[in-house]
């Protein structure tokens, strides 16, 4: 093998850093990945996986375990806030070599253990609970200190600890911090309606959708138009998903209204915001992935698959190339387009929707980006 790295550092445990992690050692190369959360358990309700998200899942060896325990479906409706059927789009399947489905959904904390559990059996080392302290670079590689007092030597350290990253932060201080775009996303898991067999959308002054994620389950979105991110009680959240979903009198979302008191419905508020730095994504040594340099609203739901595509391509230029420099500028040549049409036309379809705007414009830029999307990474 001719990788331009032997030994490897990934700083965060999501799905963009496990990404990583899985690629390289899967191939022989000796990974570390350090989660600062000891339990390694995400926050967040259901996932929405795209046709390419899925096919990045199959590249990463966990599509099987996902159809058995997500939910897997074809085509999309969309309706009237009173529940008129306006249209049923056919999803588009993603160029593969294989047969990939066009999409589904998964809660996302099963996600995170799949990952997990494929992180561990290729043989990366991962350590919990524990965080850089220091790093230091040198012409042969990189020095780390550890917040539980041990070191490290590596050829490269991979930055994926997320939209709020320390390490971009540090090493990057020129880069731009995350926008708020003034909208919020209200999320919750409830027991899925039988009526609902497939992602479905209801469109008014905001917009509520639902995703199924198992047999029995579904999870559920509102996004609020609000101009500022304040603090709302927890206490309060199910009563205020309650008064959006009051403009929708359709009659199986007002069904839904009960099981947002009950406990399982663990109900998720999350002010939004976006974020693109631009090139470059590394610096010597250490190179930033995922939320780190390329974090998006979900009007696309596609921020965890180019994560997990950043990640896939990152390894596949590191195994390609003795030459590290020139693997870290192809990796950014090839994942730059891509992943600046996903932030900003995400962006776009949130100002469309806060201003009430051109549906058709809307709609093409959604197909457009869908299509574009399908084609190989």
């Amino acid at each position: 093998m001719i990788a331009a790295v032997n030994k490897v550092l990934v700083i965060g445990g999501g799905f963009s850093g496990m990404t990583a992690a899985i690629q390289l050692a899967r191939q022989g190369v000796e990974v570390d990945l350090v989660e600062i959360d000891p339990l390694w358990c995400p926050l967040g309700a259901g996932i929405t996986l795209s046709g390419p998200t899925l096919r990045a899942l199959d590249t990463v060896g966990i599509l099987e375990r996902v159809t058995e325990e997500g939910y897997l479906s074809t085509d999309f409706d969309v309706f009237s806030p009173a529940g008129d059927l306006i249209v049923q789009l056919a999803l588009r399947p993603p160029v593969s070599h294989r047969q990939i489905p066009c999409g589904g959904g998964i809660l996302r904390p099963v996600l995170a253990r799949i990952f997990a559990d494929k992180t561990r059996e290729v043989g990366t080392h991962v350590r919990l609970g524990v965080t850089f302290d220091s790093i230091s670079e040198h012409g042969a590689g990189v020095e780390v200190a550890f917040t539980d007092g041990t070191q490290g030597s590596y050829d490269l350290v991979i930055a994926a600890d997320g939209v709020h990253s320390r390490m971009r932060k540090e090493f990057f201080p020129e880069a731009p911090s995350p926008k708020p775009i003034h909208q919020s996303a209200w999320r919750a898991v409830l027991r899925r309606p039988s009526e609902i067999v497939r992602p479905s959308h209801w469109l008014g002054r905001t917009k509520v959708g639902v995703n199924p994620i198992s047999a029995t389950h579904m999870y559920m979105f509102l996004m609020e138009n609000r101009e500022f991110s304040e603090w709302i009680d927890p206490a309060n959240w199910a009563g205020e998903v309650a008064r959006l979903l009051s403009e929708f009198p359709a009659p199986v979302l007002q069904t839904l209204v009960p099981q947002l008191y009950e406990p399982g419905a663990n109900i998720d508020y999350r002010p939004l915001a976006n974020l693109l730095v631009p090139l470059p994504w590394h610096k010597g040594r250490i190179v930033m992935i995922g939320d780190t340099v390329h974090a998006t609203t979900p009007h696309l739901a596609s921020g965890a698959g180019i994560g997990i595509e950043s990640a896939i391509v990152l390894a596949e230029e590191l195994l390609a190339s003795s030459d590290l420099q020139v693997a870290l500028a192809r990796f950014e040549a090839r994942r730059w387009e891509r992943c600046q049409l996903v932030v900003e036309n995400s962006a776009r379809l949130c100002e469309i929707e806060k201003s009430g705007g051109d549906k058709q414009e809307h709609a093409q830029i959604m197909g457009d980006s869908m299509a574009t999307l399908a084609e190989p990474i």
